[in-house]
């Protein structure tokens, strides 16, 4: 070929692809982005519809490089060429995900061991593409009413009217007025269409509207608090405080210097059922109410919530774990109230803690974390004591209430009737209560009316047949229950293995069995139950609150939702009707859980200037939990807690993972589990254990085993369980979950 000549055109080639490589990130299992092309280039962060398979998804535009530590970064995939690229479809019309929370899904990812798209999912977990367009409204003109004559109806939507839009619903509803007369109203020009804005209207909080009263303690503790959040600087903080010592107040008082700097605050309560409650205070605090996210909005609020997020109109959020994963826009500050509470760790799909992430959005933002509670984890203690974390602490209740007085009632001495759960001690404590116009509470960790339900002719226990768990009677409603799978069936009048007649027979307590119990012992009492059987939803909860607080009701049954922030002035005794509850088993955490609810459900009482009594019901009086409560000594406990755990390197003095293998028949995930246990790693500072059949070895029909890598402090278990699984191809319908820092043992 002559220099300078072209080549011939080859019919067989295909034309170069023209357009810009992007990664985007889907939210499915992929172990990273996936390369699309776009006709032009397309910023991190912007979301859009791209085709996958025969279907289209929406998917987030990704960072090229990663900013996830390199000890929990997995290797990069190989590059696909140009022109087998798929094009990238429609740009979707909302803000951009911002840097910090790709960042943080990378993160959390990396750290967990998951598939960043499952991530990502928990942060558009909304119809994005569904989204409703923009509906009409009416607003009020400024036309004169010329010779349209005004009747009642008429000057009612003309009062109701103003330059805010209103659907012609609302509008109806807030007039009297009929549709009809809006109508004319808008053919007379006095009123005209107007859109309806999607993001749901969130008053500012004003940071000076109730500034509270603050003892000195308390206005030192909020000075330090506020500090960092000022500097829009890092820092961890524990705020520690007996209970009833205003540990709410003083971070309320960084939530109005984060306010005042004009950055958004994120708020994580373990239950939503709290949100109501703490929601008041907020609001008697800064005289408007913050943005609510958890499980139970609806799906057009759960858009607009997170519309208003992403452009910063929704300053403070308070939310359930979920929460760590919205778009702020400008995050200033993060708090973790009860932040010792296991409700805060994820157990399924993406497991993570959301105390610990909290920390990690806070660093990843430039803004302060704080980690609120009276019985802190040993695992902050342990930050606080290497200097990694501050401590401010709170340590007597506000306005001047006494700690309640803690008893034990051994009953080994003072049992109750055959039969029966309620001593004579506790019961005397009750009536007299009662008698004195006070309110009592009786608090028992168990749902249901029995754990366990037993022929008595040939000793068959109904069990699940889904799960290792028995099944649960909820008399009430006249059924058995798993509380682990959700299998329910009616209670036979016959024993399924012997089929005797009416020989069933339930075994132990349960909330509803107690409820029984108090309504015969104490028959002029207004009992209320407070648990997840009976409280459905935050407004429930709300209600529920409301009566007590209003003294509707004199006696609070309930299960550990009672053992919450809650403050009832009028509650001078608490009763624990099985205070041992939690010590069984071989959970490693049990004794440290069981202090903390127990702890918990004692400062219920005497908040106010009555003071207050507990009593604890125990076979095992002489156990260290119940030294620690009725001593009030909650360090001491902790103490000798680290003592036990640091010579084995149990957390928070050394790194926990664990395996958990699980298949359809017990065979295959037991060679699965040989298989990998075969393959652990061996090196210096690493032990791994098992594998051993699972607590729950049955879980919603699946067998489980499990293996736990335990390690020293210092090693990075990340790397270690990506080399020790990379060659593992479960098979078969079996499945290697990863839980990083586990909590729950079953």
């Amino acid at each position: 070929m002559a220099t300078g000549s072209l080549p011939k055109p080859d019919a067989r080639r295909k034309p170069h692809p023209t357009g810009t490589r992007v990664p985007v990130l889907v939210p499915l299992p992929f172990p990273g982005p996936l390369d699309y092309l776009a006709p032009e280039p397309l910023e991190p962060g912007e979301l859009v519809s791209i085709p996958l398979g025969k279907r289209e998804v929406v998917g987030c535009v990704w960072d090229r490089t990663s900013t996830v530590p390199s000890d929990f970064a997995a290797p990069p995939g190989r590059e696909i060429a140009l022109e087998r690229l798929r094009p990238v479809g429609a740009k979707l019309d909302v803000r951009p995900l911002p840097h910090s929370l790709r960042r943080f899904v990378d993160w959390v990812a990396a750290y967990t061991l998951t598939p960043p798209g499952l991530v990502l999912a928990m942060a558009t977990r909304i119809h994005l593409k569904d989204a409703p367009k923009p509906t009409l409204g009416w607003v009020r003109t400024e036309a004169p009413e010329g010779d349209l004559r005004m009747t009642p109806p008429r000057r009612s939507v003309l009062n109701v009217a103003s330059e805010i839009p209103m659907s012609t619903a609302d509008l109806s509803s807030k007039s009297g007025a009929s549709s009809a007369v809006i109508r004319g109203l808008a053919a007379a020009g006095l009123l005209r269409e107007a859109l309806i804005p999607l993001t749901a209207p969130f008053a500012t909080p004003d940071p000076g509207y109730g500034a509270p009263v603050l003892s000195e303690e308390q206005a030192e503790a909020a000075a330090h608090l506020c500090r960092p959040v000022r500097e829009s600087r890092f820092e961890v903080t524990l705020l520690e405080g007996v209970t009833g010592s205003g540990k709410t107040e003083v971070y309320l008082e960084a939530v109005a210097a984060c306010l005042d700097e004009g950055r958004q605050v994120l708020v994580l309560l373990p239950e939503i059922a709290l949100s109501a409650q703490w929601t008041d205070r907020f609001i008697r605090r800064f005289g408007a109410a913050p943005a609510v996210w958890h499980s139970d909005l609806g799906q057009k609020l759960r858009r607009e919530t997170w519309a208003a997020i992403s452009d910063g109109s929704a300053r403070v959020v308070v939310g359930a774990r979920s929460a760590l994963f919205l778009p702020f826009n400008d995050l200033g500050l993060v708090v973790v109230d009860e932040e010792h509470e296991s409700a805060f760790k994820q157990e399924e799909g993406v497991m993570y803690h959301g105390r610990d992430m909290a920390v990690v959005r806070a660093r990843l933002a430039d803004a302060p974390a704080i980690l609120v509670s009276a019985t802190p984890s040993l695992e902050t203690l342990a930050n606080v004591e290497t200097g990694r974390y501050r401590h401010e602490l709170l340590t007597s209740r506000h306005g001047g209430a006494a700690m309640p007085d803690v008893e034990l009632v051994d009953m080994r001495h003072d049992p109750p009737e055959r039969g029966l759960f309620l001593s004579p001690v506790l019961c005397e404590a009750i009536e007299t209560t009662l008698r004195a116009q006070e309110q009592a509470m009786l608090f028992l960790n168990r749902r249901g009316y029995a754990p366990l339900t037993l022929c008595r002719a040939c000793g068959h226990r109904m069990q699940c047949p889904n799960c290792s768990a028995w099944l649960v009677e909820h008399r009430a409603r006249g059924i058995l229950t798993c509380h682990h799978c959700g299998h329910t069936e009616r209670l036979p009048n016959s024993c399924p293995e012997c089929h005797a007649e009416n020989s069933l027979v339930p075994i132990g307590p349960g909330i509803e069995r107690i409820t029984e119990e108090a309504k015969m012992r104490f028959p002029d009492a207004k009992i209320l139950v407070m648990a997840s059987d009976t409280l459905g939803s935050p407004a429930a909860t709300a209600e529920a609150v409301r009566r007590i607080s209003d003294g509707e009701v004199n006696l609070i049954i309930g299960t550990q939702i009672v053992a919450k922030g809650w403050h009832f002035p009028n509650l001078t005794l608490v009763g624990v009707v099985d205070a041992d509850l939690g010590l069984g088993g071989g959970d490693l955490r049990a004794a440290e859980r069981t202090v903390q609810l127990l702890h918990q459900v004692a400062g219920r009482a005497g908040r106010a200037e009555r003071p207050g009594r507990v009593l604890l019901q125990s076979y095992v009086g002489e156990h260290p939990v119940m030294t620690a409560l009725v001593s009030n000594d909650f360090q001491a406990f902790m103490d000798q807690e680290s003592a036990q755990r640091r010579p084995g390197f149990w957390p928070p003095y050394g790194r926990l993972a664990a395996l958990i293998i699980s298949a359809p028949d017990g065979a295959k995930a037991d060679a699965l589990a040989r298989e990998i246990a075969l393959a652990a790693p061996e090196c210096k500072g690493v032990q791994v254990l098992g594998p051993a059949p699972a607590p729950l070895a049955v879980l919603r029909g699946r067998h489980r085993r499990r293996l736990l890598l335990r390690t020293v402090r210092g090693i990075a278990v990340q790397p270690l369980l990506r080399k020790w699984l990379a060659d593992i191809r479960p098979a078969g319908g079996a499945r290697v979950d990863v839980d990083i820092d586990p909590i729950s043992f079953l």
